[in-house]
């Protein structure tokens, strides 16, 4: 009788998959690149892998069976090459195992295949070798090869698999996710009706998804069959779907293994529309009584945010969106403050005339403020007429207002790039007075860029990465598989609001439609979103490793198309209101204001923004000093 043929059905392909064979040993080739596929054969779901090399493929595979009791031979046991404390889950099924050698041969692996039926459990990690990597550990108890994802796709994976069985998170590591088939009743749900990416249990199992990578390895051995009995209900449903919205806030157990914390921000998006500019203000008058108040500044705003401003209006209205005019504020009382400001700020200003030499000696702080200014203004936007030349007027007002600044907020001082955020400001005032109290307007917004501790910074990053990672998750873990997760190379960017990105007479427009705070106070973070989003085929197909992905994102300077990347930025905030998304992202959108938990805990903030960065300390560090060094 002739064998029956063996049914095999496709159900999911990634190339760029990497099996790493040993963390430890370093002298040896470590990583085997490979496909990872989800199959059917006969009916049974299994997940496998297999590498690129045709040899590789003659290789011994490890094929993993079923449990004691059932058809098929104990499988072999695999030697991760780590410590054995996290190795395995040393209370499964311990009596049956024995000791086998590692299934090697001249440094390759074959592939492996292994039936999802006896999946045990899922872990994401990070080496300290800076790779990240999903762990897969089988009902034995033994640890599969880890994956890294070099391309992505780890997401799409998991959908796979969501197929034939369900995730339950570990109550006490949010890094660890238990496999269970599917009951009678539950095998229709879908993807997203398993709660994965909803904003309840963003805590657990989101954090997963959006990022298979990320911690290390230590305390690996205290994950036992444990959880098994931790959690009865999660054969019926998600064990965070009934946490209430408080709950939803509280701190997670303090990790052992702290630098790679998760942001949840999964969102399913709706189509996004298409947008166009408007035309610029044009016509000032019409919005003035006759007293001269201004009596709609929210349409004004609008139409500025919409189409900017016509050159000869934006002396003017400048002085409205900086604050050094208020909206409701009549000719006459402008002409009285125009006076009081003008005597206010020569009063600043004489008084750092008025320092000596000897003074100047003895005060080193204020001695460092003058050098710097001094350097930064012989390199401001010296190829506009306004400040070219070694004689040029603009070039000595530049140098006089960023030291009156000095003495206006002398706690803050002059820190590299203020003289990047003034230039625009003189150029379109022509008056030096005018322009310091547009830059103190404009330093309110931003003035936290500039101070020490960077938390701002930090932040902006943080925001971005939400944002980043709900509009396209491949990307995200592109980036991540680069170690550029952290996106410290937008950080001229967000410093300094694109001034070195796009051209003189572009930052001009863009900055007044930023000033209006439309539609939200973190547009520009969504410009930065739309840029890198225009850039993905190019990073990913050309596969960008860390230091090319810093040299590309530098050489778009003065390739950037600003109007396009302002109607981009615009459908990705409608496409994202529009959609339900996790509450990080509300915040971030100024969608919901943050919950007072977070807000009466001064530490949780920049203990989450630490983390961020702390991905690839060195490099990141490394990253922001070229980045400032570019942008000065």
């Amino acid at each position: 009788m002739e064998a029956k043929p063996e049914s095999h059905k496709l159900i999911f392909e990634k190339e760029g998959v990497y099996l790493h064979t040993n963390a430890k040993r370093s002298n040896q080739d470590t990583t085997v690149p490979g496909f990872i596929r989800i199959v059917e054969r006969d009916g049974e779901p299994a997940m496998e892998w297999s590498p690129v090399e045709e040899d590789a493929r003659k290789a011994p595979a490890v094929f993993y069976t079923k449990k004691d009791g059932e058809e098929g031979e104990e499988e072999t046991k695999f030697d991760p090459g780590y410590e054995p404390d996290w190795a395995v889950i040393s209370t499964v099924k311990q009596q049956r195992r024995q000791e086998h050698p590692p299934v090697r041969e001249t440094g390759q692996w074959g592939s492996f295949s292994l039936p999802l039926s006896e999946l045990y459990s899922l872990r994401r990690a990070r080496f300290s070798l800076g790779r990240n990597f999903l762990v897969l550990t089988t009902r034995g108890g033994d640890p599969l090869p880890p994956l890294h994802f070099n391309r992505g796709g780890a997401r799409e994976l998991l959908k796979a698999m969501q197929r034939y069985i369900r995730l339950a998170p570990s109550p006490m590591d949010g890094r660890l996710f238990l496999a269970y088939p599917h009951d009678s009743g539950a095998l229709s749900q879908s993807f997203d009706e398993l709660h994965l990416f909803d904003d309840t249990s963003a805590d657990l199992v989101s954090r997963f998804i959006q990022d298979p990578y990320a911690t290390t390895f230590g305390g690996f051995s205290k994950v036992t069959n444990f959880f098994r009995g931790a959690l009865p209900h999660t054969h019926h449903e998600s064990p965070l779907s009934n946490r209430s919205p408080q709950d939803a806030h509280c701190p997670h157990p303090a990790d052992e293994e702290p630098g790679f914390e998760l942001i949840t921000c999964g969102a399913e998006l709706g189509p996004r529309p298409e947008v166009k500019r408007g035309k610029p203000l044009d016509n000032w008058d019409q919005f003035l009584d006759p007293e001269g108040r201004v009596t709609d500044p929210q349409k004004v705003k609008e139409l500025v945010f919409r189409g900017g401003i016509v050159p000869s209006l934006r002396r003017e209205v400048w002085k409205f969106l900086l604050g050094f005019y208020p909206w409701n504020s009549t000719t006459k009382e402008r002409e009285d403050i125009l006076r009081g400001k003008t005597d206010e700020y020569f009063r600043m200003k004489v008084q750092w005339k008025s320092v000596s030499e000897e003074q100047e000696m003895r005060n080193s702080l204020f001695r460092g403020y003058r050098s710097l200014i001094e350097r930064d203004v012989n390199r401001t936007d010296r190829h506009n007429s306004f400040f070219s030349g070694n004689e040029n007027p603009g070039l000595v007002l530049l140098h006089d207002v960023l030291m009156t600044y000095c003495m206006y907020n002398f706690d803050l001082g002059y820190v590299q790039g203020m003289s990047d955020l003034l230039s625009p400001l003189l150029f379109v005032t022509q008056n030096e007075v005018e322009s310091f109290w547009c830059l103190t307007g404009f330093m309110d917004l931003v003035h936290q860029n500039f101070e020490e501790s960077q938390e701002a910074m930090k932040q902006q990053l943080l925001h971005l990465s939400i944002l980043l990672r709900a509009l396209d998750p491949e990307l995200c873990d592109y980036l991540d598989s680069q170690d550029s997760g952290s996106l410290c190379f937008c950080f001229r960017w967000l410093l300094i609001w694109f001034k070195r990105e796009f051209s003189f007479e572009d930052i001009l427009s863009l900055w007044e439609v930023l000033w209006t705070r439309l539609p939200c106070e973190n547009f520009h973070l969504l410009m930065a979103c739309f840029i890198l989003e225009s850039q993905k085929e190019e990073l990913i197909g050309s596969n960008h490793d860390f230091n090319s992905i810093l040299k590309h994102i530098n050489e778009l300077t003065m390739k950037l198309d600003l109007q396009p990347i302002l109607c981009g930025a615009e459908a990705i905030y409608l496409q994202l209101t529009h959609c339900k998304l996790p509450l990080k992202v509300q915040e971030v959108l100024g969608l919901r204001v943050p919950s007072s938990s977070s807000e009466e805990s001064p530490d949780s903030e920049p203990k989450e923004t630490d983390t961020l960065l702390t991905q690839s300390e060195t490099r990141g560090k490394i990253m922001v000093c070229t980045t400032i060094l570019h942008a000065m």
